[in-house]
């Protein structure tokens, strides 16, 4: 069976953790020990988070000045090859030799007409006051938004429409191969009038580019697997439960957190319909169990069965 996994950012580092080397190993230590059974029994690829990580090389870069400073596609592809290192490495610890692992930096093309360019909506990088944040942002053509006391760099987050690098992705697999890939939604990256590719300063959400890995890769499974068992129906009032299970008509008739479980579901909602197959949130801990249809929230087509692999 082949099973996209995409690993959400709280799933790698604790919420309030601090963003070391050291703390990152571990935490993706414990993934790749989640991980590892079901990369023994079936065709797996695996997508990640990269905001912590994409944020501090912003501020490191925020500090280097004007005249060093990357664009954030280039941010994009060092937290691929950085986290990607970890997860390969770790996995390749953990199963026989002949189980092998590989971590593709992935392009993923979007529309440069689309919406999110005109309202860019996505923080980043660090907190500034509004002298500061105004005098930055004019200097180097940043759009500024306030967060909460202070303001952050704000950028675009389109949907992503193709997966560039998909053909070779489905080479690997049929090698055996389990596949890094992905990594934070990808490198945004737009296709000009001349059909050259150029990268561009964007943020794509991760669980909206992994369910559109796993459609393109005709995946008979996706999961996304962060630090909450399942997705909860009236979260934050005394009367919240777990949702188990959910059609895609119910799940899109309800109301989730804006930000954070609802995208989720969406992504999930647009995998079913497309694929027919089930897509899984929960624990990560739980990645087995979901995929075995005895953990966290499972949503499939209105008019399909669920069905279960162990």
């Amino acid at each position: 069976m082949r099973v996209v996994v995409a690993l959400g950012g709280n799933a790698l580092l604790e919420r309030g953790e601090v963003l070391s080397a050291e703390n990152q190993r571990r935490n993706v230590r414990i993934a790749a020990a989640a991980l590892a059974p079901l990369a023994a029994a079936h065709e797996l690829v695996i997508t990640h988070g990269n905001g912590p990580q994409v944020g501090l090389l912003a501020l490191q870069d925020a500090a280097c000045g004007d005249d060093v400073s990357y664009p954030l596609d280039v941010l994009d592809a060092e937290t691929e090859g950085m986290i990607g290192y970890l997860i390969e490495q770790e996995l390749q610890n953990l199963l026989p030799p002949e189980r092998r692992c590989a971590t593709l930096l992935t392009q993923v093309e979007v529309d440069p007409r689309d919406p999110a360019f005109v309202s860019p909506s996505k923080p980043i990088g660090p907190v500034y006051d509004e002298a500061e944040a105004r005098e930055i942002a004019d200097r180097r053509g940043w759009t500024i938004a306030r967060d909460g006391k202070a303001f952050r760099r704000v950028v675009p987050s389109p949907r992503p429409r193709r997966i560039l690098e998909l053909g070779v992705i489905e080479l690997l697999l049929a090698q055996q191969v389990i596949v890094i890939c992905a990594g934070g939604g990808g490198i945004p990256v737009v296709r000009r009038d001349d059909a050259r590719l150029v990268g561009v300063e964007a943020v794509i959400d991760k669980d909206f580019a992994s369910a559109l890995l796993a459609r393109e890769l005709e995946a008979d499974a996706f999961l996304m697997l962060t630090d909450v068992d399942a997705v909860y129906a009236d979260w934050g009032t005394p009367g919240a439960r777990a949702i188990r299970r959910i059609s895609i008509g119910a799940a899109r008739e309800r109301e989730f957190e804006a930000g954070s479980m609802a995208p989720k579901v969406e992504a999930a909602c647009e995998f079913a319909a497309h694929a027919g197959g089930i897509a899984g949130i929960g624990r990560l801990a739980d990645a087995a169990a979901i995929l075995a249809g005895d953990a966290g929230t499972v949503i499939t087509r209105d008019d399909d069965p669920i069905r279960w692999w162990g």
